[in-house]
């Protein structure tokens, strides 16, 4: 059952909470989010989670007309403003986009939301991703906090749409807008952006609240931000969540190790021996030697 209490009063469970709430992490002590696992790991490091946690991530419009995409799509999310202006290069439109970050609000320029609307009418003619993004089957941008049993981290996951329980197999979808659909083009962006990790991390905490068992699904439905706005719905293979999952334990470990100890190192204090890159060996042996 969701919850709209306070999460420093009750640090397990589901709640009903804002995006900023969310990423402003509501958890006494802190807790750690899929995107924080993916930061502690390389090609990061934990010292650039930790500059991350302090200071927050820097605006970005990708951010702005993502997070707009899923406030038409899921139905729910943060005030859009929208800015009449062809581009960001004017200061008056600077202007309006800074002042509605400043408020918690999402700037998008008039084209970007005409393009988000089609987008959304689009996406509801799938009959796939129609079907796992209904209104009247599941909740919209559900926060799931849950304790690590093995090291007692406190861990937290934020899903785009959990579906009502019902008959027949729980499938838990993820919407997400990219620059091209096509499977090969997915499969890159899923080693790139660490997909199979977050599949791994949602399903994690699903299981850990009682909704979900092993047999549950978590697929991406990714669309492409320019016309006709096509979509593909994929799940990630067995193999690619083993990877997933070994990286998330890797990140707790490192999460955990680094509350203790209250130090989050960069790549590494001593004297780095670094090679050439394989292929640049190669092509240079062959040239010159």
């Amino acid at each position: 059952m969701t919850t709209t209490a306070d999460p420093r009063q009750l640090p397990g469970g589901i709640y009903q909470m804002t995006a900023e709430e969310y990423h402003a992490d509501p958890v006494p002590g802190g807790s750690l989010s899929s995107s924080g696992a993916r930061k502690l790991l390389a090609p990061s490091c934990p010292a650039k989670f930790r500059w991350e946690q302090d200071h927050g991530q820097a605006a970005r419009a990708a951010f702005d007309f993502g997070q707009a995409a899923h406030m038409h799509v899921l139905g729910e999310g943060p005030e859009i403003v929208v800015v009449d202006a062809p581009d960001w290069r004017t200061k008056p439109a600077q202007q309006q986009r800074a002042e509605a970050r400043e408020r918690g609000a999402v700037p998008v320029l008039i084209e970007e939301q005409q393009r988000i609307k089609a987008m959304a009418a689009a996406l509801r003619e799938h009959p796939v991703a129609r079907a796992l993004f209904d209104p009247d089957r599941g909740r919209p941008e559900q926060t799931l906090i849950w304790r690590d049993r093995r090291t007692g981290v406190m861990r937290r996951a934020r899903l785009d749409w959990l579906p009502d329980p019902g008959p027949g197999r729980l499938i838990i979808p993820d919407y997400k807008t990219c620059a091209s659909a096509e499977p090969e083009a997915l499969a890159r962006a899923v080693a790139k952006y660490g997909y199979h990790q977050q599949d791994d991390w949602y399903r994690a905490g699903a299981r850990a609240l009682d909704l979900a068992d092993e047999a549950a699904a978590f697929v991406f439905v990714c669309q492409e931000k320019t016309a006709p706005f096509v979509v593909t719905v994929f799940e990630v293979d067995a193999a690619s969540r083993r990877l997933g999952a070994a990286r998330n334990r890797r990140a707790i470990e490192i999460y955990a190790e680094c509350q203790r100890t209250g130090r989050w190192p960069a790549y590494g204090d001593d004297i780095a021996y670094l090679s050439l890159p394989p292929y640049v060996e190669r092509a240079d042996s062959e040239e010159y030697l």
